[in-house]
């Protein structure tokens, strides 16, 4: 099958990515753009242009001073450019890693509805890779989706279910469908006592979501409690202002 024709935004970004990967402190986190359904050359082309956009603004921003007669050292705006490029340059980076993260944390809660149904199926006398496949087949989020294509490439290529769960796994770095290619590895000979590991794996993973969320909202409200705490004392300056004022003048 042929590969799909690149655009020529992706072509400029991986000839830029094949000569700026060798430097040092360059990489392109690949399993999450690939999570994301991004393509690692518009991922560098656009690293590029805001780097190249942080040295420009500097430059651009001394030009009123020059018209001005205000002469500055030419090292103030390269070194402010330097500093600025290097921050907008690693801003992808930092961006990718929140939504991959988002990303993960949706699969994770995709998969505990998953893992019911499939329980429900398992319970149902439906064979491995039919409780599977039929399972997928209800949602249709971008989890259901990739469950759906890796259940699809299994059946195509003869491969057992659990096996290409485990190569979506590794794929896109989402631990938590190891455990579920380990029940289903398993599902062949007893499907009680997979039918007991599959809810047992779905309230731990309820378990821990609601325990992520918490320390979440924990991490929110701490975050919130120093600007509340000097927004009081701004409160309190301003109603004693005016008697200080009068102590001062009498």
């Amino acid at each position: 099958m042929p590969e799909p024709e690149l655009d020529r935004e992706e072509v400029w970004g991986r000839w830029l990515l094949a000569r700026l990967e060798r430097l040092p402190g360059v990489r392109v986190p690949t399993t999450n753009l690939a999570l994301l359904g991004q393509e690692p050359g518009q991922f560098m082309l656009k690293k590029t242009a805001l780097a190249a956009l942080g040295l420009l603004c500097p430059v651009i921003a001394t030009i009123p001073w020059i018209i001005a007669g205000v002469g500055l050292p030419f090292y103030v705006p390269a070194g402010v450019g330097l500093i600025v490029a290097a921050l907008l340059f690693i801003t992808p980076d930092l961006a990718v890693r929140d939504q991959a993260k988002r990303a993960r944390e949706e699969f994770a809660h995709a998969l505990s509805a998953y893992l019911d149904l499939v329980a429900l199926k398992r319970a149902a006398d439906a064979g491995p890779a039919e409780a599977l496949e039929k399972a997928a087949a209800v949602g249709e989020g971008w989890p259901f989706l990739y469950l759906q294509g890796a259940l699809r490439r299994a059946r195509l290529e003869k491969i057992p279910p659990y096996q290409a769960l485990a190569d979506l796994s590794a794929q896109y770095d989402l631990p938590v469908l190891d455990d579920v290619a380990d029940i289903m590895r398993g599902s062949a000979t007893d499907g009680a006592a997979v039918y007991k590991a599959l809810r047992a794996r779905t309230a731990a993973l309820n378990a821990e979501l609601l325990a992520d969320q918490a320390a979440e909202a924990n991490a929110a409200s701490e975050k919130m409690t120093a600007p509340g705490a000097l927004l009081a004392v701004l409160v309190m300056l301003l109603m004693a202002f005016p008697a200080v004022i009068r102590m001062l003048t009498v």
